[in-house]
């Protein structure tokens, strides 16, 4: 097994694998490495599990039911360009990898594999991930992805987490989502379907999700007078923006 490694101690790794065998032998690899394995059986799990976990990295098993890994892959570049995604494929799979690569895949790895090949491409990835953002310094244990900063209130561009001058505000999963997507893009204008859309996936539109609850849950959280909101504004007629 490969040894311990400075991009471990806090990494979260999405598995996604339908071949539920596999998928636990995988997990128990990524544990014993010192990773926090998240899993999902399908496609639809992988998005909500994404969504819910942000992880650092994602590994998707291309052919699963309902949604396959192309498919969320897509998926989760809507919302997360930066990510790294890891695709399996059968040996003996017809795959285009250049579908993969397309839509945002960095690295395909052929089952069977080795327990060293898996957690050396792991890390690689991991690696690459933190030099991109600028932040290899901070990737011993500190997720630092990026902030978005208004008035006194940070906002992880990554995990949706919220402090509020300087203490933490605790937020249930989905609003962090809900406050990553509006920091993503200060300023920008989201209506109730974009904001289903990336959150909770294109599903999910045209079910009972209220949107308008989940802002009223927000600005009870983090506003001084959650009736009149200086940071969750919302634009009459076209929904909701992250300003100040």
């Amino acid at each position: 097994m490969a040894g311990m490694n400075r991009y471990q101690s806090s990494a979260t790794i999405l598995l996604a694998d339908d071949d539920r065998s596999l998928r636990g032998a995988t997990a128990q690899m990524l544990s014993e490495a010192g990773y926090v394995c998240v899993e999902a059986s399908n496609g639809h799990q992988a998005l909500k599990e994404f969504a819910d976990s942000r992880p650092d990295l994602v590994i998707l098993d291309i052919m699963m039911p309902g949604l396959d890994g192309f498919e969320v892959c897509e998926r989760i570049r809507q919302v997360d360009s930066l990510v790294p995604v890891l695709f399996f494929s059968a040996k003996g799979d017809i795959v285009d990898k250049r579908i993969g690569y397309k839509l945002g895949a960095d690295d395909y790895l052929v089952k069977p594999f080795a327990e060293e090949e898996l957690l050396l491409r792991v890390e690689a990835l991991l690696r690459r991930a933190c030099q991109a953002q600028g932040a290899a310094s901070d990737c011993t244990g500190e997720k630092n992805l990026g902030m978005c900063e208004i008035g006194d209130l940070k906002v992880d561009l990554r995990h949706g987490d919220v402090w509020r001058n300087g203490e933490k505000i605790p937020l249930a999963p989905k609003e962090r989502r809900i406050m990553a997507t509006l920091a993503e893009h200060p300023g920008e204008t989201f209506d109730k379907n974009d904001l289903i859309r990336l959150v909770w996936g294109e599903e999910y539109l045209n079910t009972s999700i209220s949107i308008p609850v989940y802002m009223r849950k927000l600005r009870e959280k983090i506003e001084d007078d959650p009736s009149d909101p200086r940071y969750l504004q919302t634009v009459w007629g076209l929904g909701y923006r992250l300003g100040d």
